[in-house]
């Protein structure tokens, strides 16, 4: 709600320092897309916008998207040696620098990475006291924050699809906190993104992962620390 923080958002979540934002946070979005991406990242591009670019060395941030990437939270004492971790397990990290526009909140970041099988654009930001923000997940607009269990998937853009996902979470009793879905023009690809309290049973993501309509289906748990 406008006008009221979080403890979270005051004095950060458990963490290896020196800042919440550029340190707990990165290392957050890190965490988030490795957990998007479904497998450890054999290849990843890292481009970081505004301040996340001019400040985020003397920060840690370099190392906490990496970090967060190996699976490593906030505040584990492995995140300043990411880089040569990373390294030493075969994870090929480049750097780089993107203009993500006016509209993106300064300590932003795109990452492309790359797995054994899979492949993920991601987009997010950095808000403030270790929140984050995931705005972008392969060209398509979303707005994640991770305090909740949230099911990514990638569809077709079929008439009858939600109802029939949200009937079988209602068969289980979910409560269902949010859902957005994002396509290209009706018919084609979509992405649709559910936020829960609680978690999703494994018994309905085998159901869902039969649902042909569903190319790719993958879960973001909360963050560490929320």
């Amino acid at each position: 709600m406008a006008g009221h923080l979080s403890v979270f958002e005051i004095i950060g979540p458990p963490m290896v320092g020196p800042s919440s934002s550029h340190t707990a946070g990165a290392c957050r979005i890190g965490w988030a897309a490795r957990n998007i991406l479904g497998q450890p990242p054999l290849q990843a591009e890292v481009l970081l916008h505004s301040s996340f670019l001019a400040t985020g060395a003397g920060h840690g941030t370099p190392e906490a998207l990496v970090a967060g990437l190996l699976g490593f939270e906030p505040d584990s004492e492995r995140l300043k040696d990411a880089l040569q971790i990373a390294r030493d397990n075969g994870m090929d990290v480049v750097f780089g620098e993107v203009d993500l526009g006016p509209q993106a909140h300064p300590n932003s970041v795109r990452l492309n990475l790359a797995g054994a099988s899979a492949t993920l654009s991601l987009t997010a930001s950095s808000i403030g006291g270790g929140s984050v923000q995931i705005d972008e997940m392969n060209g398509f607009p979303v707005s994640i924050p991770g305090t909740l269990s949230a099911l990514l998937m990638s569809h077709r853009d079929t008439p009858g699809f939600l109802a029939r996902v949200t009937a079988v979470l209602a068969c289980v009793e979910i409560n269902v906190a949010g859902i957005r879905t994002s396509r290209r023009e009706r018919g084609a690809e979509a992405l649709t993104v559910i936020e829960i309290d609680g978690h999703f049973p494994a018994e309905v993501l085998t159901l869902l992962r039969s649902v042909p309509a569903i190319s790719r289906l993958t879960i973001l748990p909360v963050l560490p620390g929320f």
